[in-house]
């Protein structure tokens, strides 16, 4: 019994200093015990120290032990059986005492080895009815009322997910790079995309996109890759070496680059005034 209300005490105050440590100093990246390895140390150091004092603890308590009379020894039994958590202890166990084993003793006997024939442990049977109860309710909710089963709840946290990365995108524009754009369709973005082309692309690719000093942009035929991904590498890299359009990442951040490159491939199939021949490699997605 000393024992294990020891180690209770050794694991709740360990417990309650890394849930500490947890609140004070975790980030959203990591936890505190990844982020600083000395709380880690700190833990183990409060859980030898606890651990000594337990032991010198338990050691003092023998020495006083053994100097206590039979009789005394026996109040003391008696008080920590009547206390609250001896009589809680008892009552989980449901065992016998060493007394009263013979009452369960059965009759069979293996070289000498003889079985008691003790109850299940209180303790058990209750957690036994527990699942049962728990499994009924299980059925019933997922199998007989329809409730999101293993997949259902997979697809809608993927949905939750992608949302979530939607939405960090939005809040955090110059994250997107050549492996995560994607094509923008929504009349705010092209209205900006247009603005900006209009401002730094007409002049080498006409205001319609039918092009001029650079190649025209409403047909198929793609110099160096069509699809938003190339588009968008295209204008973030800038061109062919020694020719071709400069790299604006320097000038227009990564959301700006991702509006102007969704624009451009919505002028696929309009008409310009005056189009360019064609130049590059038909492209197809």
């Amino acid at each position: 019994m000393k024992n294990l209300l020891a180690l209770i005490r050794i694991l709740i105050i360990v417990g309650f200093a890394a849930l500490a440590a947890e609140y004070f100093f975790s980030t959203e990246e990591n936890s505190a015990i990844a982020t600083y390895p000395e709380i880690s140390i700190f833990l183990v150091f409060l859980t030898i120290v606890l651990i000594v004092i337990e032991m010198i603890s338990y050691r003092v308590e023998e020495i006083a032990e053994s100097l206590l009379t039979d009789e005394q020894k026996a109040q003391i039994a008696q008080q920590e059986e009547q206390s609250w958590f001896g009589r809680l202890y008892k009552k989980l166990l449901d065992q016998k005492s060493l007394d009263k084993e013979s009452e369960i003793i059965l009759d069979h006997n293996y070289d000498g080895i003889q079985e008691l024939d003790n109850n299940l442990p209180p303790w058990w049977v209750y957690l036994f009815y527990a699942c049962v109860i728990f499994a009924g309710i299980y059925l019933v909710r997922f199998h007989f009322l329809g409730g999101a089963n293993q997949e259902e709840e997979y697809r809608l946290e993927v949905v939750a997910a992608q949302q979530a990365m939607e939405a960090y995108k939005k809040a955090n524009p110059n994250m997107i790079d050549i492996e995560n754009v994607t094509l923008l369709t929504d009349a705010t973005d092209l209205q900006a995309g247009k603005d900006i082309y209009q401002t730094n692309c007409f002049l080498c690719h006409a205001p319609d996109g039918g092009g001029g000093i650079g190649p025209n942009l409403v047909d198929e035929y793609w110099i160096l890759g069509g699809g938003i991904k190339n588009v968008f590498k295209t204008i973030t890299e800038g061109g062919r070496s020694g020719k071709g359009m400069e790299a604006w990442k320097s000038k227009l951040n990564a959301k700006q680059r991702q509006q102007v490159a969704s624009y451009v491939l919505s002028l696929q199939g309009t008409t310009p005034v005056s189009p360019k021949p064609a130049q590059g490699d038909l492209w197809s997605e």
